[in-house]
């Protein structure tokens, strides 16, 4: 039995692509030295008296394990202001003593003016009547001319709540804002 030897060019390609899956394989799987992962970390231990071994690392005081409330609180009242790098860290200014720290409800904040909604751009032109029909006004914004009657909507946003001789009660239903829209002469 023959093993590839028909067809050589099929064997060499086999051969090459073995040669290469093999090299990434030891690549991937040998360690060369260089390592992605952290060195050990150094052990502390103290013995009764409180002094460290020979050999060991001293146990960094700064580095307490405790949850201190008092720096959450005093870190929670910091407010963010333009221009400073929160990427950064920055010596803070002084802070204010925990005892003057005032835990109780803050004053209610001042309400903000409700803003003023946009005028309705319809212009009425006039009305067409006929004889046992309501009456149809009229409107025209920049590019279309709408005929409407009392109760239509208008644009999908406006409503026709009156229609006088003289002007149009147009409501403004996104913004719950009535307008009186006069007789526009040509």
């Amino acid at each position: 039995m023959k093993i590839g030897a028909e067809n050589k060019k099929e064997l060499r390609w086999m051969i090459a692509l073995l040669a290469v899956a093999l090299l990434v394989g030891i690549y991937n799987f040998a360690d060369f030295g260089t390592s992605s992962a952290a060195p050990p970390a150094t052990t502390t231990s103290t013995t009764s008296t409180g002094a460290t071994k020979k050999g060991a690392a001293a146990v960094d005081p700064t580095l307490d394990p405790r949850l201190h409330t008092e720096t959450l609180i005093t870190s929670q009242n910091i407010k963010y202001q333009p221009g400073r790098n929160i990427f950064r860290m920055e010596e803070l200014p002084p802070q204010t003593p925990i005892a003057s720290v005032r835990m109780g409800p803050e004053a209610p904040p001042t309400p903000t003016p409700a803003p003023t909604p946009p005028p309705i751009n319809l212009k009425f032109y006039g009305f067409a009547s006929k004889p046992n029909e309501p009456k149809k006004i009229f409107l025209s914004d920049d590019t279309e001319v709408f005929v409407a009657k009392q109760g239509d909507i208008v644009e999908r946003k406006y409503k026709v709540a009156q229609i006088n001789n003289n002007s149009v009660l147009i409501e403004d239903l996104l913004y719950n804002n009535k307008q009186m829209i006069p007789l526009t002469p040509r």
